[in-house]
């Protein structure tokens, strides 16, 4: 990040402004989440939500299955984590125990809703002390209320969190983003974005993340996670799974 001189030194911790107001160490966070390589789509349809992110194997020796950017909080309430994976495991791990404390103390299930915003609080945190890093990974958290149907939320690095009819974070964001408004754009008369149903709702992801790559992804390229109606309990669909989207895609097309 190129700076002028009246800037330097501003970064040096956390907690400190610049005399514009900024705080740098969040913005080299969000750098750290872009600078990942990977790309992640979230949409949420009528009675599902799908993630979708890519998946890069580093080294020929590493065994693939070992490798994954989604993780299950609770059965019902998935993570894609986007950015820094050891910064991601060890937010998931506190998800866990925090999703795990709620249920032992109120006797049911967290709502999604409310673990976005205990997670944006962690976060958050860590932009008022010195000798804290803010983590350098973007967070979406999916899940099917009971209430109120599919869930899609997205949390960063500054603690900021919101729901979503579709996002997106990592190295393309901003194309992503631009493509999904494009797809999901609002009618004219101010209704809320068009309610897909769940193989639209995965196949958008999909081919959100191609268009914005300009790729044609084999099975094992990319990761899907899906929860829906008929199956309420957060899932990582098998490469099977993937490839019958895939050619459904391609037929399509």
């Amino acid at each position: 990040m190129s700076r002028g001189s009246s800037n330097a030194g501003w970064d040096r911790h956390i907690t400190i402004f610049s005399p514009e107001g900024r705080l740098f160490q969040i913005e080299y966070a969000f750098k750290a989440v872009k600078s990942s390589g990977l790309t992640s789509i979230g949409v949420r349809g009528r009675d599902a939500v799908a993630v979708v992110t890519q998946k890069k194997v580093p080294d020929k020796l590493v065994d693939p299955s070992s490798m994954t950017c989604m993780y299950r909080i609770t059965e019902q309430i998935g993570c894609l984590a986007t950015g820094l994976v050891p910064d991601a495991k060890s937010l998931v791990q506190k998800l866990r125990q925090e999703a795990g404390d709620f249920k032992y103390k109120f006797g049911y299930e967290i709502p999604v809703d409310l673990l976005a915003k205990e997670c944006a609080d962690k976060a958050q945190v860590y932009t008022q002390h010195a000798y804290m890093r803010p983590l350098g990974v973007s967070v979406m958290l999916v899940s099917m209320d009971d209430e109120l149907g599919p869930q899609l939320f997205k949390v960063d690095p500054a603690g900021y969190y919101v729901g979503y009819h579709a996002c997106a974070s990592g190295t393309k964001e901003q194309e992503a983003t631009s493509h999904l408004e494009k797809k999901l754009r609002a009618p004219q008369d101010g209704g809320s974005a068009p309610a897909l149903s769940t193989n639209d709702a995965v196949e958008l992801a999909i081919t959100s993340l191609q268009s914005v790559l300009a790729e044609d992804f084999k099975p094992d390229e990319i990761e899907v996670g899906l929860v829906s109606q008929e199956d309420t309990k957060f899932r990582v669909l098998s490469v099977a799974e993937v490839e019958a989207y895939l050619t459904a895609i391609s037929e399509r097309d």
